[in-house]
């Protein structure tokens, strides 16, 4: 009998620990790294030539919304073609657990704006064998899984579940014996498996709204049930929290970040854990934004708080049509406006008195959006619109002199909402993105969103652009940063056992690529969502192997039918 399942054989080993590579070959039993060193081809029951590949640890991505596809999809796509081998579920507070039979049709509709994921896809792939957090937990153990999972308690169902919908969404303050419920169920949560809880709290004129346009219940959290709720991560002394925050209030953007960045720390004190903040993302036109962001980040480490900023890592692009766009929520004549069925979308959006509020969104370079006329026409389906294909919105608008919020509208509205759009990434210079990532709070890679946006974001390819952009092509950080960074860090930093080192003793979810032919693939759109939905993916090419716990799942890109992915209850498969 062969002394290991497998033998990786040849590579350079880079093992996530931030120790120089060097070339060794690599032992795998029962899903684990058994030995690292000098190793003999007869030894291995299977050997992975990596002659000439890097060897490293796979990714570990924190933030991500495959809570409904990992039901129809137990790869995760698109973040296991990109080398991740372990994903954080339950993120911003959104989930489907606990939810009683009759809110479930609600529960997935709340999805489908501020996640923008497929109302028709959750509702043919979702078994819904559930009710409560442990039981959703348990239904997710059963099914085959292609990568780690590890599963925040959202905070929105848990609040419904105790407090009712509608008072859960009228940002009442819950009375004292509902606190006291919501965090007994907190515990019981955290005693199946949870790695803690997540909240997005974005305010009245929230960015993410839910499906009619109304505030997500986070979004009209009170810091006092946010303390609550850190207070049980203080009595368990385990956990983490994500969470997204910046309170709407009539004092100004610059005293609401204050107030954020307050709450944040005093969070962090009260839990004694540590909590993602949301997000960092740089914005070439105001650097100043996330300069200040570094700095405060900054000044937590010094101040010994565990206050971990997630950075935006990719050049964030959106291709979307008005059918689907929702990322100008945060305006209420936008939201109001792209809310609805679609006939009353082209009816609101065609609307002339509408339109003076409407056109205010142009100049404005919000958060993850440039300005309307720098925004192309990628595709019109009407022939007699072919003509502004590949031209921006500011181009039309000057030829047919109007203003560049109508000229994008009454092309949409001529081609039924149907008319693709594309906003360019607001972070594409390199020196900016150079002093994010290098910063000495050292953000943490990722904000995928994998299982959300998916007709307009592609944000699972990041793995594999920071290995081109920052480590290839642009000499941003060493190989041997760029893999601590992709998963030891956040490994460390979410409380993941034993995973995010090539180590031994450490499960063996492991890449095997070839760096010089590391390639994101264009964009194309697949149907191969539940009742024939459709997505924007972008595939890898370089990936020679993908292992998770021990099991190839991709072999030179191509799924291998292997499910030996693990529900990490408490951050552990066992």
């Amino acid at each position: 009998m062969a002394e290991f399942d497998t033998i990786i054989r040849g590579g350079m080993v880079v093992d996530g620990t931030r120790m120089p590579r060097y070339s060794a070959d690599v032992g795998i039993k029962d899903g684990k790294v058994a030995k690292i060193g000098k190793l003999a081809t007869h030894q291995g029951g299977k050997v992975i030539d990596a002659d000439g590949q890097i060897v490293a640890p796979g990714f570990v991505d924190l933030h991500t919304h495959y809570d409904a596809q990992l039901f129809w999809d137990p790869y995760c796509t698109i973040s296991s073609w990109h080398g991740v081998t372990s994903v954080v579920i339950g993120n911003c507070g959104f989930g489907f657990a606990p939810v009683k039979p009759e809110m479930r049709d609600r529960a997935m509709l709340m999805m489908t704006r501020t996640e923008a994921i497929p109302y028709a896809s959750m509702k043919a792939g979702m078994p819904w064998d559930w009710v409560t957090y442990p039981e959703m937990l348990d239904s997710i153990e059963r099914r085959p899984k292609g990568v780690n999972m590890l599963p925040f308690m959202p905070v929105a169902p848990l609040m419904i579940w105790v407090m009712g919908l509608d008072d859960a969404k009228s940002g009442r303050k819950p009375t004292a014996a509902e606190t006291k419920e919501m965090c007994r169920l907190l515990h019981e949560a955290m005693d199946r498996g949870a790695c803690g809880w997540s909240a997005q709290r974005l305010g009245q004129d929230s960015v993410q709204a839910d499906y009619d346009g109304t505030p997500m219940v986070t979004d009209l959290m009170h810091d006092e049930t946010a303390l609550a709720f850190a207070g049980v991560l203080a009595e368990r002394n385990e956990g983490f929290i994500q969470m997204t925050y910046l309170p709407s209030g009539s004092d100004g953007a610059e005293a609401a970040q204050a107030h954020a960045e307050r709450h944040y720390e005093e969070i962090a004190r009260v839990s004694g854990r540590p909590i993602l903040y949301n997000v960092i993302l740089v914005n070439d036109a105001h650097p100043e934004r996330y300069r200040h962001q570094l700095k405060w980040l900054e000044s937590c480490v010094k101040r010994g708080l565990r206050v971990y900023g997630q950075s935006i890592s990719i050049e964030q692009g959106f291709t979307f049509s008005f059918k689907d766009w929702n990322l100008w929520d945060d305006m209420p004549a936008w939201r109001e406006v792209t809310t609805g069925p679609i006939e009353d979308r082209l009816m609101k959006l065609s609307d002339p008195e509408r339109r003076p509020e409407l056109r205010k969104v142009d100049g404005m370079t919000g958060l993850i959006t440039n300005n309307v006329r720098d925004i192309f026409i990628i595709e019109c389906k009407r022939a007699d619109l072919k003509k502004y294909e590949n031209l921006t919105v500011g181009e039309v608008a000057r030829r047919e002199n109007k203003h560049p919020v109508d000229a994008m509208l009454d092309i949409a509205c001529a081609d039924g909402l149907n008319t693709d759009f594309y906003t360019p990434p607001v972070n594409q210079c390199i020196d900016h993105m150079a002093e994010m990532i290098t910063s000495s709070s050292v953000p943490i890679f990722g904000v995928s969103d994998g299982g959300a946006h998916t007709k307009f974001f592609t944000g699972g390819r990041y793995p594999t652009e920071a290995l081109i952009k920052f480590v290839r092509d642009n000499p941003v950080i060493t190989l041997e940063e760029a893999h601590w960074r992709l998963s030891a860090h956040p490994a460390m930093c979410a409380g993941f056992k034993n995973r995010g080192a090539l180590t031994v003793g450490a499960a063996a979810d492991i890449v095997v690529y070839d760096l010089d032919k590391l390639k994101i693939l264009p964009m194309e759109i697949t149907r191969d969502f539940p009742a024939g939905e459709w997505r924007r993916v972008q595939r890898a090419e370089g990936y020679h192997a993908v292992m998770v716990n021990g099991g190839m799942i991709f072999e030179d890109g191509k799924p291998t039918g292997a499910t030996s992915g693990r529900l990490l209850r408490h951050g552990a498969a066992d």
